[in-house]
């Protein structure tokens, strides 16, 4: 299963990346925090999960802008208002009117916003590890202490961040998902993207959700505690409130099989089929090290003692069996799973 990468534009003036793949009515993903739609890709875990949602759905991802592939926005703070924008240019360029939205995370107040403003557009509405009043989410000395993090040790933050939204994360896979977080947005739009989760409040606008909807939430969430996402539920006219087991924030992180299973029976898909996982072979696992080394296809055919053609040749296979359109997330591969198949 492929992902097609477009570009669309916000109100805002803002160049924002979009991701299709699947085929079938459409499911569209409203992000949390930060994302990058090429390295997202890239990474086993992440991109299983949204194979699994696009099974039998045509997802729609993309990247906010200051994130993954989007531009910068024009204004450096990040509001409810820029979510709507982002949301509203990409259902536009996808020719979306009506769909099954899933917000995860902070994205998840968005996505109840959106459907409470624009119900004709929702036909049902997915929420998984959220919240609805940010300033509740964590204690007001916890929130300053991570916003000033996040602004003077992006670095340092990136990493202790790992620990609270994916503590089931270890070894190769922690280091990716640190470099991620850097790749996907700067200090300053990560603070401004965390400050808006903190401040967001759509409490009001809950009992204006009409879609049918299913929150979702891991009974020992570390970032959202699971009174956040019992709150979200019990604000939405006849939500229905599932509690799965685990600890870590992000969906695919940990087990995901149990909201997948969640997921597709609220959305009336059959029981998912798992395909054969990519596989690369071992010169190309080869490649792929000297490649998240840094090093060009020249250097690559004088350590491996191949003419240049064929380690062009080779990056490109890698390239099309893995369905990555860069160097780079052949690198965020590599890192991820210490080039084990």
């Amino acid at each position: 299963m492929g992902q097609r990468v477009a570009w669309t534009r916000s109100p805002g003036g803002a160049r924002v990346a979009y991701a299709v793949s699947g085929s079938g009515p459409p499911l569209v993903y409203v992000n949390g925090w930060l994302s990058h739609l090429e390295l997202s890709w890239a990474l086993p875990a992440e991109r299983g999960f949204f194979e699994a949602l696009s099974e039998g759905r045509r997802l729609i991802r993309y990247d906010k802008p200051g994130c993954g592939l989007s531009t910068p926005a024009v204004s450096p703070d990040h509001t409810l208002e820029d979510e709507f924008d982002a949301l509203r240019a990409v259902l536009d360029a996808t020719g979306t009117d009506r769909c099954d939205l899933m917000g995860v995370s902070s994205g998840a107040a968005v996505a109840a916003a959106w459907a409470a403003r624009h119900p004709s557009s929702v036909s049902r509405l997915v929420l998984y590890g959220g919240w609805a009043y940010g300033p509740d989410v964590a204690a007001p000395e916890i929130q300053t202490h991570v916003l000033g993090l996040v602004r003077q040790h992006w670095g340092l933050a990136s990493g202790l961040l790992g620990d609270v939204f994916a503590p089931d994360v270890e070894g190769p896979a922690r280091t990716a998902f640190a470099r991620y977080q850097r790749e996907s947005a700067s200090a300053e739009t990560a603070c401004a993207m965390l400050l808006m989760a903190y401040r967001i409040d759509v409490l009001d606008l809950l009992r204006r959700v009409t879609a049918p909807t299913l929150v979702v939430h891991r009974e020992r969430d570390r970032a959202a505690p699971i009174e956040q996402g019992r709150r979200l539920a019990d604000g939405i006219p006849g939500a229905r409130f599932a509690v799965i087991p685990g600890r870590s924030h992000l969906p695919y992180v940990g087990d995901p099989e149990p909201l997948i299973r969640e997921i597709r029976r609220f959305l009336g898909l059959p029981v998912r089929r798992r395909g054969a996982v990519p596989a690369l072979t071992a010169r190309q696992r080869e490649v792929a090290g000297l490649i998240a080394q840094g090093c060009t296809n020249r250097e690559i055919g004088e350590r491996l003692g191949i003419a240049e053609r064929s380690a062009e040749a080779h990056v490109e296979r890698i390239r099309l069996r893995m369905d990555f359109r860069s160097r780079a997330q052949i690198a965020a591969w590599y890192v991820a799973t210490g080039g084990a198949n």
